[in-house]
């Protein structure tokens, strides 16, 4: 069951990237989730923010927070799953993807973004 929601919107600017950590932060500190989980958490809210800024060329980065008992589940709108390629820019996605899925216990892509849930 939710038991409260947080809606986050930044600027599509990579100096707003550390207030979507900073707020994620505070969110997971709450939950009293480990300094570990929190960091990891953190990581991947970095991580999609920089995925919907290099692929999306939208104003703003959306960000939905559910906090229910037993998890904390971020929605980030606009991240998408990178297909392989050679680039650069392509490596740097996968490597981006490969650390949220990594460190979340569930990512789930949708056209609209992506969902990562944290257990608690």
């Amino acid at each position: 069951m939710i038991k409260d929601t947080i809606y986050l919107t930044i600027p599509s600017k990579v100096e707003y990237i550390a207030t979507a950590r900073l707020v994620t932060s505070g969110i997971a500190n709450k939950m009293n989730f480990t300094i570990d989980d929190i960091e990891d958490i953190k990581v991947c809210v970095g991580e999609a923010c920089i995925n919907a800024l290099n692929w999306d060329k939208k104003k703003e980065i959306n960000m939905k927070f559910e906090i229910s008992d037993d998890k904390l589940h971020i929605f980030v709108d606009s991240v998408r799953e990178v297909t392989p390629g050679t680039s650069e820019a392509y490596k740097e996605g996968e490597l981006g993807l490969l650390i949220i899925k990594s460190l979340m216990d569930d990512v789930i892509f949708s056209d609209k973004g992506i969902e990562m849930i944290k257990y608690d």
